[in-house]
């Protein structure tokens, strides 16, 4: 079983929704979805540090990246987390593992572009292989500048296409916070995870299956046992 690693800032809710979206589609694919939440207490003179986190980060198949975008650009706090990441980059602990990311803006002059831009950015630089999103996936046509994003291009009022821009987007209101997705966010996230996990499956040669089948599987063993 593949181990997907989503690693994500959230300052008021909304991106950590759509992180557990992205895992529940991780899981239905039959894949093993872990959360990491970077949290500013783990900033100490404003370098990030966590050392634990990092040595997990390395043992997983995959990394989803997730953050708010503020101002037009990726947040403070996960562009810290990820400057921690260069003794990741000189031991090549992350090279060849299947990246993705999503982003989530409150304000339509965020640009999500560009926060899923720099993730794409940060793939290269560890020698990742990035995974876009599927561009038939239920919510993934553009209503609005705000709202969540994960992997394709985003272009106001234009429908996005997969394989155009590392990045997908839905409307979001003037707060940041969990209720102000839509809906159909969710619903992309779990495809996106759902994406990933099958990215992650054929790169490995293997063929996933449904948790009802692993669940059926797991008896059967035990019955075997008794």
């Amino acid at each position: 079983m593949s181990n997907i690693a989503i690693v994500y800032y959230s300052q008021g809710g909304a991106t950590a929704m759509i992180a557990h979206s992205v895992a529940q589609g991780v899981n239905d694919a039959g894949a093993h979805a872990q959360l990491f939440s970077i949290e500013p207490h783990q900033l100490v003179d404003g370098q990030w540090h966590d050392e634990a986190m990092l040595s997990r980060l390395a043992a997983a198949d995959a990394i989803i990246f997730g953050a708010p975008a503020f101002h037009g650009g990726i947040a403070a706090v996960f562009k810290a987390f990820a400057d921690a990441t260069t003794g990741m980059w000189r031991a090549r602990s992350w090279r060849n593992k299947v990246a993705g990311g999503f982003s989530f803006s409150c304000r339509s002059s965020d640009d999500k572009r560009d926060t899923l831009d720099y993730f794409a950015a940060l793939a290269a630089q560890h020698g990742m292989v990035w995974a876009d999103a599927d561009a038939e996936a239920p919510g993934f046509e553009m209503r609005g500048t705000a709202g969540a994003s994960m992997a394709s291009r985003v272009t106001p009022q234009v429908a996005r296409f997969a394989g155009d821009f590392p990045a997908v987007t839905a409307p979001g209101v003037e707060v940041d916070a969990a209720y102000a997705l839509d809906p159909a966010d969710v619903i992309s996230g779990k495809q996106y995870g759902r994406n990933v996990a099958s990215l992650v499956a054929r790169l490995a040669g293997e063929v996933l299956e449904s948790p009802a089948v692993l669940a059926r599987r797991a008896l059967e063993a035990a019955e075997r046992r008794l």
